[in-house]
């Protein structure tokens, strides 16, 4: 296959209101990584893609990292930890090549008025909701892609997260429990309209739980467009992107997620709007597919997986209202996010039209 270099992710100019001050972060990461040499000359620029914590493109000299900062304006710490982030990778790069090599943590917000950490960049090709213009991928190696997502995600939940020193990441007794009640509150706290499908999705959740299953180290937001392909061969996964989720729980949670983003081909037109990656494409795989493939892969059940997947579904709802609400307060002014609206509405129908159908 010809090389698909043009097609590789390519940061931007800044967003305005996002913008980062070069010369104290220069003066930083040429004091504290050695291999940026005193007189290398450093530049910035921004990643457009992405919700939750900001990604810029650091430039020095002939090398490339890539910085993670929290949001401006958020005010919910926990969610971008920028340390916790960064210690995860520290210790899963070296048992999980595909989590990016993390070179720095810097706490001090005089640097850049919040924390941060570098890391080295994972160069590849990184697919959206749709293939980039002039891409096209045949029926087979979509269905390769497909199920190679679904392998790396269980060979994730296949890690001995203790030997790896992360045994202490998490409390994943009563994991699927505090997830469900925490997101519940999440959404309370930032609620801006009347939307019955939350609620409704909510209560069937609280009602139903499940009990734990053996943990694992989860990454809690595994889906195409945070995944890293090989470039001439876009069947192949490179690299895993945002770890700032990463804790030990319940696999089947992790696996959930993932589903909640995949659209079908015959899903019903409205939630197509919600499609996170390429699933619609010939060759695609379904939902119970994929389950079945990690199901497959780990050994664990999945018949219970439509839970599974309507947590996720509200777990995701919920993180798009969380940034709708800094939208309305004005704590951002990313016009994206102005839509993000109709994105939890319609992801809580989803899961409600899961509940009733008995079925993913």
């Amino acid at each position: 296959m010809a090389t698909l270099e043009r097609w590789l992710d390519r940061a931007e100019p800044m967003r305005a209101g996002e913008e980062l001050e070069l010369e104290p972060l220069a003066r930083h990461l040429r004091e504290h990584v050695p291999e940026i040499g005193a007189q290398t000359e450093l530049s910035v620029q921004q990643f457009p893609s992405g919700h939750s914590n900001l990604t810029y493109l650091i430039s020095a000299g002939d090398r490339q990292y890539v910085l993670r900062r929290p949001p401006f304006g958020s005010r919910v710490k926990t969610a971008h930890d920028m340390g916790r982030e960064y210690r995860v990778l520290s210790r899963l790069h070296a048992v999980y090549p595909l989590a990016p090599e993390p070179l720095l943590h810097c706490a001090d917000e005089t640097v850049l008025g919040a924390p941060f950490y570098l890391m080295r960049r994972v160069h590849g090709l990184i697919l959206r909701k749709d293939l980039p213009r002039g891409l096209e991928l045949g029926a087979a190696q979509v269905s390769a892609l497909h199920t190679e997502l679904a392998d790396r995600l269980a060979e994730l939940h296949a890690i001995d997260f203790a030997a790896a020193g992360l045994g202490d990441l998490g409390r994943p007794e009563g994991y699927v429990e505090r997830q469900v009640r925490g997101w519940t509150e999440r959404y309370a706290g930032s609620k801006t309209d009347d939307i019955a499908a939350v609620d409704a999705l909510a209560r069937w959740l609280a009602e139903r739980l499940p009990p734990d299953g053996a943990p694992a180290l989860i990454h809690n937001d595994f889906k195409l467009d945070n995944v890293v392909l090989e470039p001439n061969d876009p069947t192949r996964i490179t690299g895993v992107l945002d770890w700032e989720m990463c804790t030990l729980g319940d696999p089947l949670m992790d696996l959930g997620t993932t589903l909640s983003y995949w659209v079908e081909a015959d899903d019903a037109e409205p939630f197509h709007a919600v499609r996170w990656g390429p699933t619609t494409l010939p060759g695609s795989l379904t939902r119970r597919q994929v389950a079945d493939r990690w199901a497959e892969r780990t050994g664990r059940d999945a018949s219970n997986v439509r839970f599974y997947y309507c947590v996720g579904l509200f777990k995701t709802a919920v993180v798009l209202q969380q940034i709708y609400y800094r939208f309305r307060q004005g704590l951002t002014h990313d016009e994206r996010f102005a839509m993000l609206i109709h994105g939890v509405r319609l992801l809580a129908e989803r899961g409600v039209e899961a509940t009733s159908l008995g079925r993913i």
